[in-house]
């Protein structure tokens, strides 16, 4: 991944963490036809990466991202066949799909404008941190599309209730940072001074637990959505018994044992 260098966003690597925002501040941080890939394909690619072990997300400029761009993306779309249509939708469907199949924690640490697909980014995250600023907003049925889009219809429900999903994808409205908080989306609201600290200090915690365990917790807790309790039940035992026989769990035991902090080393 060091060797990835993007074009159309910024992504720093430092500590086996990795700082990704989108860099175009001056229009609150839309999406571009590259943006969308290029984001899709780093996600892919973290999916193979040994030197990241989490993601933190975030704004630049005082915003998240206002969602696609109006003239490089709304524009043209107005133009396209159905076919050019669906393989657009598909492609920002695979960023979202991306970012669940990455098998890295992401922490998405929002301020100012989050809307549309800065939004969708957001709610994909495992994590979330806002400003008192943040203003986030699932706006396609504003511009005359449906709410469903990039997973809304399937991810949003579960994280907030099939209730207050249904009303912000029928009216657009932006969640302000204290119902996000409430409604259970974000985590914490801290002040913008300390966003981006308190999520690297986030990420670090996470980046220095068992990390090929906390990649066996991001897959079952995407993979468990369609499945029966059952099911769960037995896919976590099988998870579980591989994570048992992992040195970290070893490690743990003996630092228990010697009255110490485990330190592990994701194997």
């Amino acid at each position: 991944m060091t060797l990835f260098t993007p074009k159309h966003f910024r992504a720093e690597i430092k500590d086996e963490i990795a700082r990704i925002a989108h860099n175009r501040p001056d229009r609150k941080n839309p999406f571009t036809f590259d943006s969308y890939a290029e984001f899709r394909d780093w996600f892919r690619a973290l999916a193979y990466s040994e030197d990241i072990h989490a993601v933190v997300i975030l704004p630049n400029g005082g915003n998240f991202s206002s969602g696609g761009d109006v003239h490089d993306i709304i524009g043209p779309l107005t133009r396209m066949s159905i076919k050019e249509l669906l393989n657009f939708t598909r492609m920002t469907g695979d960023l979202v799909k991306a970012m669940i199949g990455c098998g890295k924690p992401i922490i998405a640490a929002v301020d100012g404008v989050c809307a549309g697909a800065g939004a969708i980014m957001a709610m994909a995250s495992d994590l979330r941190l806002a400003t008192p600023e943040a203003k986030t907003a699932f706006l396609f049925n504003r511009v005359g599309l449906a709410g469903c889009d990039m997973g809304a219809c399937a991810i949003l429900p579960r994280i907030i209730g099939q209730t207050r999903a249904a009303e912000l994808l029928y009216t657009g409205r932006a969640m302000r940072a204290e119902e996000g908080l409430s409604w259970g989306f974000f985590n914490r609201v801290v002040s913008p001074v300390v966003l981006e600290s308190e999520a690297i200090t986030l990420a670090e915690r996470i980046k220095n637990g068992p990390t090929f365990a906390n990649s066996m917790t991001k897959t079952m807790l995407a993979q468990e959505w369609s499945m029966s309790i059952e099911q769960a039940i037995e896919a976590e035992a099988q998870a579980q018994a591989i994570c048992m026989q992992g040195k970290d769990f070893q490690r743990a035991y003996d630092a228990f044992v010697a009255k110490e902090k485990p330190f592990f080393e994701g194997n």
